[in-house]
């Protein structure tokens, strides 16, 4: 009077999958990092300048920095934010009330000096004198 029990291999009572497949996880999780380190880089960058070439290194921040750049125009832009000649020095003392940030300095390279010159005394004048000059890297 044996009885038989269910076997496995007829389909009947299995016994359930202890495993988590995680294949798919990190495959989703690959291809959203790929997404993200490709896209950060377009983020930074609201202005568009044509940038000299430098064989200087990058620079080490510690917060996040204010950029001025100036167009081709003379059109000059705090951040994304256009701003009239008349009223770049109150917007820049506004920056300067207590810790000065870094500021990057965005000029085009077809730009006169005088207009860069300009908003180099602005930047001094408002107090703002952690100033880098943006270039691009000479690619060889």
């Amino acid at each position: 009077m044996a009885g038989k029990l269910p076997s496995a291999s007829r389909g009947r009572g299995r016994a359930p999958m202890a495993e988590i497949n995680v294949t798919p996880l990190v495959d989703v999780m690959l291809v959203l990092l790929i997404i993200f380190m490709v896209t950060a880089p377009l983020l930074t960058t609201g202005v568009p300048v044509n940038l000299p070439k430098s064989k200087a290194g990058a620079l080490k921040q510690d917060k996040e920095p204010v950029t001025v750049s100036i167009e081709k125009s003379g059109q000059i832009f705090i951040d994304k934010d256009e701003v009239t000649e008349d009223a770049l020095a109150d917007r820049l003392a506004a920056l300067a009330k207590g810790e000065p940030p870094q500021v990057y300095l965005r000029a085009d390279r077809g730009l006169d000096y005088g207009a860069v010159m300009h908003v180099l005394g602005e930047l001094n004048r408002a107090g703002l004198n952690k100033v880098a000059l943006v270039s691009v890297g000479d690619q060889k």
